[in-house]
């Protein structure tokens, strides 16, 4: 039509996408990675690093660890005679330190969980050395059972006893005592965490049934501790096979390689002998051991627990 000013034809928009929501799961998920991701980064720098290094420098050799050798060192350290004697030592010792401390904690436990006067003290007094460390002990115990000028050779010449070497007649046996006695504070109060989580009521109707202490102790402190036991049993053996410094500061790994602990042996392969491709390869050995080791406990712990 004339002076009707022809209108704009207007260009179809093309369809719109919508928008992609996360579900909450997805948002939950998004969230807990961001809290998540400082302890990832710490563990990746501080903990993954270091052992995918320490495994490429098991497999090289040379004073830099620059000569690549695949497998030799992981050959050396199955016949090396040292090795072989270090591991033997730290399991005896770790063995000792478990079972001690499983059984003298408990026992404890069982003792300062009755009503007792003093025993918050007790319960102090027993946890003291476990939050001193392995250095200030181990000084404590070299000076304690110094033969000349150890204090427990004083008293026993003052009783008109024999003085005795400490630490060359049964070396390992008394690193072991004083690992319990710094140790033993700290299962015990784990071992009285879970006697307090068991409800009276169970030992009220095994009362009621006629059960003695021994039965009760037996059909229940014991399978409800399974648990507090797992947990216990796996920390020790993981203490046990990491000791270094009982070894280091009170006998050196003496005398003659008794108390040669294995992270002492490795120690001195590689800061003495400067041996770090060899060292590395004790260390990743050492490694496996540990998570062998744990993963029986765990096996076993939860086949125990499955049956009770």
């Amino acid at each position: 039509m004339p002076g009707k000013r022809p209108g704009r034809r207007s260009t179809p928009r093309p369809p719109s996408t919508p928008r992609r929501r996360l579900t909450l799961r997805g948002r939950q998920a998004r969230t807990a990675y961001l809290f998540l991701a400082p302890a990832i980064v710490f563990f990746g720098v501080f903990f993954y690093l270091p052992i995918a290094n320490v495994v490429t420098t098991s497999l090289h050799d040379g004073p830099r660890a620059d000569r690549f050798t695949g497998l030799g060192n992981y050959a050396d350290a199955f016949a090396d005679p040292a090795a072989r004697n270090a591991f033997t030592v730290t399991f005896l010792f770790a063995v000792g330190t478990t079972v001690g401390s499983i059984v003298l904690g408990l026992a404890l436990a069982l003792l300062v969980n009755r009503p007792l006067r003093g025993r918050t003290a007790f319960r102090l007094a027993l946890l003291v050395p476990y939050l001193t460390s392995v250095a200030v002990v181990g000084l404590l115990w070299r000076n304690i059972l110094d033969p000349q000028l150890g204090i427990l050779n004083r008293l026993l010449t003052g009783w008109g006893l024999p003085a005795q070497e400490w630490l060359n007649t049964e070396p390992l046996a008394t690193l072991v005592v004083i690992t319990l006695w710094q140790i033993v504070g700290y299962t015990m109060m784990l071992f009285l965490a879970g006697l307090q989580g068991i409800p009276d009521v169970y030992y009220e109707a095994a009362y009621i049934d006629g059960a003695g202490t021994w039965q009760r102790f037996r059909s229940i402190t014991l399978p409800l501790l399974a648990p507090t036991t797992l947990f216990v049993s796996v920390i020790a053996v993981i203490s046990g096979l990491q000791a270094f410094g009982q070894a280091y500061i009170i006998t050196g790994g003496g005398p003659a390689g008794a108390t040669d602990l294995y992270v002492f042996h490795v120690f001195t392969v590689a800061f003495r002998s400067r041996d770090f491709g060899y060292s590395s390869a004790l260390s990743v050995l050492l490694l496996l051991v540990i998570v062998a080791f744990t993963a029986v406990q765990l096996r076993l712990g939860r086949r125990s627990e499955v049956q009770h």
